[in-house]
């Protein structure tokens, strides 16, 4: 687990990073020691009291009903469509501006991904693309919240909804977002959460949960992580070993009351960017209430020039998230598919240090570097 020495070695090395989760981790040590002593001395390591406890408080956080926690964020995607009943032949539109795993998930459960264009502003589902892409075999939709902005529900909502189709949120990046009060993962038939360990809430490896309001649909996930058993451990239908580890609920169990603290951090910061780019030739991140800016993520052209330029001149290392949307990559390439709007936003995303425990204290000098790397590389 990294120590301050981690924090000497980012000055000593002039490198401010684009994240380093570890660090998160080394401000909560003591606490996470304690946590993972305490597993051991139960020996109780599968489905025991910590993944139970993490459930409950995680469903308090949220303001839902029923939090089921599964093995990464994938799983949960997996295990959340096979309860809204989605099966092989259907249809579930998509966005391709996300991680290839979203568009996994619908094809391990037989169904097909039917990708549709972002909104330019929102960088998020464009509720008229879906309305216009849903057809016969069209059985659910799968939003992305990107970036940590949530997506523009009451308007998916509002089409699926006419159309009797069946809402699942990817809120694999939005832990901790809203829209008017609500809570991200409760603004949806089911919404699915990855605890990978870069996540605003992280464990230290993979982890996932299914969050619903629905009991019935709760339950149904509880079997699917569990090899289909029932409550007497019968295996009732098929299943697979899709558990949350109590070693990374217990993790979780730590750094869950430290989450709005991280997101009010996160927003502080993406305050002091907007200020310090404002008239800068480039696009800044929609702006919206509700965000957790997972990524601070501009749009500017010459994009990679930039990025090098970032890295040699100033120090500062930059990220490129979702550079293809899913839709270009070979295995999900479909002819006559194209998306304008995700394509030109994957050639032109960068995003920025926005991690508390590296980007605080550098904002400015960040800034500064990103407006003198665009003019030296026009």
């Amino acid at each position: 687990m990294p120590s301050e020495a981690d924090h000497q070695r980012l000055d000593r090395d002039a490198l401010i990073p684009q994240a380093l989760p570890g660090l998160r981790f080394a401000e909560h040590r003591a606490a996470i020691e304690q946590a993972i002593a305490r597993v051991f001395a139960r020996g109780n390591f599968i489905l025991g009291e910590e993944v139970a406890a993490f459930e409950t408080e995680f469903a308090r956080y949220l303001g839902a009903r029923h939090v089921v926690t599964v093995s990464s964020g994938t799983q949960a995607l997996c295990f959340a469509l096979s309860a809204l009943g989605v099966k092989a032949g259907d249809d579930v539109i998509t966005v391709a501006m996300t991680f290839a795993a979203t568009a996994a998930a619908i094809e391990l459960v037989g169904a097909r991904p039917v990708f549709v264009d972002i909104d330019p502003v929102t960088r998020c589902m464009d509720p008229r693309a879906l309305e216009a892409a849903i057809g016969p075999a069209t059985a659910a939709v799968l939003p992305v919240d990107l970036h940590g902005c949530p997506a523009d529900m009451d308007a998916i909502n509002a089409v699926a909804q006419r159309h009797r189709l069946a809402v699942l949120a990817d809120c694999a990046q939005s832990h901790g977002a809203s829209i008017g009060g609500r809570r991200a993962g409760t603004l949806a038939n089911a919404s699915a959460f990855s605890f990978y360990p870069t996540k605003l809430l992280g464990a230290a490896g993979d982890g996932g949960a299914v969050v619903t309001n629905d009991a019935a649909l709760a339950e149904r996930v509880r079997r699917l992580r569990n090899y289909g058993f029932d409550e007497t451990a019968r295996a009732v239908e098929p299943g697979t070993n899709g558990r949350l580890d109590e070693l990374h609920a217990a993790i979780l169990r730590v750094l869950l009351p430290d989450l709005d603290r991280q997101v009010n951090r996160r927003r502080a910061l993406a305050a002091q960017y907007r200020a310090q780019l404002n008239g800068a030739p480039l696009a800044l991140p929609p702006v919206h209430d509700g965000a957790v800016y997972y990524q601070f993520a501009i749009a500017l052209e010459r994009r990679d020039q930039v990025r090098q330029r970032l890295r040699t001149h100033h120090g500062i290392d930059t990220g490129v998230h979702f550079e293809l949307g899913v839709h270009q990559h070979p295995h999900f390439a479909r002819p006559g598919v194209v998306l304008p709007v995700t394509e030109r936003l994957g050639r032109q995303l960068l995003s920025l240090p926005i991690q508390p425990e590296v980007a605080e204290g550098h904002v400015a000098e960040i800034a500064a570097a990103v407006i003198e790397s665009i003019g030296a590389c026009r």
